[in-house]
């Protein structure tokens, strides 16, 4: 039994005019201590996807078909409260501006002792020196002076370390990080990545990791979903997708990223932009900036198909006609 499946999701915003899909017949699951990136431009349904997950979509976004599953247990269909038990206790969160998760009127200690004692039972006592442990854990120097310190006195860095702290206080069992180390600089993201990655491996944790930043990826995840206006278009182990991309948009993604060594004149780029929600093609919605389309492709949503035997491709170019063809 996987910690989290997610079945077939479909979230919808309604609108005077029409419902509105942003996120349909998404399907993965994570296993313990497990990292899943979840990768794509900006409007692909990362964030989405991690906002349905922990019960946080921003109204009138609705899930309207799909399960979510955590430990066996059903949690798509829970009350605000039943939710609100489990994102902090189990399901812990790191989003990618530290100053939207953390209390600028408050010490980072208070917040820290707070949500400790919230989730956990312990005194206020116990609380305040398992928080000092947790800052010391995620890194930041001189902990014991620096936990009454306000986060406007924390460097970006430093601050997205307290939300990690936060984030694993009461030892949760997964953690959806939405782009942690988008708003840090290349040094910071490294450490970031390590401390990320020493969760896993120290506690067993399991995070689902949403970015933009194919590097990151690479460094961080054991395995990989691709999104793309809304749906999974490819996913499987990090490896095989990096070094053997086989949607059209998964090998756009990876031949844009430049190699070390390697001088081209120019980088190939895929041409177009991500559709509107209110503009979504019919058939494969990558098709209007695909260079190998099928006619089918016009007409036919594909579903995911084993591809290399490895990893799973939304693309008819996979299809049984098209293998035989």
């Amino acid at each position: 039994m996987s910690l989290l499946e997610v079945k077939n999701l479909r979230v919808e915003f309604p609108t005077r005019r029409s419902d509105l899909l942003a996120l349909n017949d998404i399907s993965f699951a994570i296993e313990a201590g497990e990292v899943l990136g979840v990768v794509g431009e900006s409007g692909a349904g990362k964030s989405l996807t991690g906002a349905a997950i922990i019960g946080l979509l921003e109204p009138p976004g609705e899930v309207t078909a799909g399960e979510i599953s955590f430990e066996g247990k059903r949690i798509d269909n829970l009350s605000y409260d039943e939710m609100r038990q489990i994102r902090g206790s189990k399901i812990g969160t790191v989003f990618q501006d530290p100053l939207t998760s953390l209390n600028p009127l408050y010490t980072v200690g208070r917040q820290l002792t707070e949500t400790i004692s919230l989730h956990t039972g312990m005194s206020q006592d116990d609380a305040w020196n398992r928080a000092i442990e947790l800052l010391e854990e995620v890194g930041i120097p001189a902990a014991r002076q620096r936990i009454d310190s306000y986060p406007h006195e924390f460097s970006g860095g430093m601050r997205q370390r307290v939300v990690i702290a936060l984030a694993i206080c009461a030892n949760p069992k997964l953690i959806v990080a939405d782009e942690p180390t988008t708003a840090l600089d290349v040094s910071i993201q490294a450490q970031i990545i390590a401390l990320l990655k020493r969760l896993c491996k120290d506690h067993g944790t399991a995070i689902m990791l949403v970015t933009h930043d194919m590097g990151v990826i690479a460094e961080t995840a054991n395995r990989v979903a691709v999104m793309y206006a809304g749906r999974i278009v490819e996913i499987g182990d990090v490896y095989d997708v990096i070094k053997d991309p086989q949607h059209p948009y998964t090998k756009g993604l990876m031949g844009s990223i430049p190699v070390p060594g390697h001088r081209v004149e120019r980088l190939p780029q895929i041409d177009g932009t991500m559709p509107r929600l209110t503009n979504i093609p019919t058939g494969c919605a990558f098709n209007p900036r695909c260079q190998v389309t099928l006619e089918k492709c016009f007409n036919q949503v594909p579903e995911l198909m084993d591809s290399n035997g490895q990893t799973q491709a939304r693309c008819w170019l996979y299809g049984q006609e098209a293998a035989n063809g």
